[in-house]
């Protein structure tokens, strides 16, 4: 195909992300700095100095931080134990591990709270046994933080079980003929070769745990996080700039995330 004929192509992705992206953004972005006495940071430099949202804020850069360790070191055990290992069952057991990726957030939130409201299975299966119920944290930043494990954990290991599986394990037997264990085989040549994939893997973990809603919208009653006070500005105080304000915030620390793990990784490279 000649030179000439690209723009057609091209043009088209232009028009499109230009519409449903760039100009919402600039929209949006746009809104966040008005206010009655016209253009202004003061609905960013509330955040800060707001208790309400410097608090939301930190619960969730504390929750999604907290959520893509946790689901890092889980994942990452059992995606190595699924690589390295063939058992009767596996193709059943692997699906059970990665089916609630196929869950929306809502449902999940309702499956906490099945398990872990104040009339759900487990605190009364405690009432009956011990006589007073317990494990009754549903709507608690432990019950979302289970919540976001659930829906985290099989979207790592489905990112972390190809690139295991696929390693070259000649490298591994080598290190092994010269005399190191196992362990040291793993921890010098098995986990510096798949490290851009777990750091790929917690960014996007972050970053999902960061701006998501539907879990949260069913779990927050107890604590805030900054989707759910974006949501509440903008639907029960009808404070658009403030709502467009925190929506530019979760956007920029998603964004500043994924440049650090890609400066993170060309280092690495070099």
């Amino acid at each position: 195909m000649s030179s000439r004929g690209k723009p057609i192509f091209i043009i088209p992705v232009l028009v499109i992300f230009c519409f449903f992206f760039l100009y919402p953004l600039v929209v949006l972005i746009i809104t966040s700095v008005k206010s009655g006495n016209g253009l202004t940071l003061a609905n960013y430099s509330q955040i800060l100095t707001n208790h309400y949202y410097f608090k939301a804020l930190v619960n969730s850069l504390w929750l999604s931080l907290s959520v893509t360790i946790t689901a890092l070191i889980l994942s990452g055990i059992l995606a190595f134990f699924l690589a390295r290992h063939e058992f009767p069952g596996k193709s059943l057991y692997f699906t059970l591990l990665t089916f609630p990726i196929s869950f929306p957030g809502v449902v999940v939130g309702f499956m906490i709270i099945i398990l872990f409201g104040s009339t759900g299975i487990l605190p009364l299966l405690s009432q009956t046994l011990l006589g007073e119920k317990s494990m009754v944290f549903a709507y608690t930043i432990k019950g979302i933080f289970l919540a976001y494990l659930y829906f985290e954990i099989p979207r790592i290991i489905m990112t972390l079980y190809g690139a295991i599986k696929e390693f070259d394990r000649s490298l591994e037997e080598a290190a092994r003929t010269m005399g190191a264990t196992s362990w040291q085989a793993i921890r010098y040549v098995v986990l510096p070769t798949v490290f851009p994939i777990f750091v790929s893997a917690g960014a996007l973990a972050f970053s999902t745990s960061m701006s998501a809603f539907g879990t949260a919208y069913t779990l927050a009653d107890q604590f805030e996080i900054l989707p759910i006070v974006m949501y509440n500005e903008l639907t029960l105080n009808f404070k658009i700039e403030t709502a467009s304000a925190i929506a530019v915030v979760i956007g920029l620390i998603c964004v500043l995330m994924n440049m650090g793990y890609r400066t993170m990784l060309e280092r690495v490279k070099r």
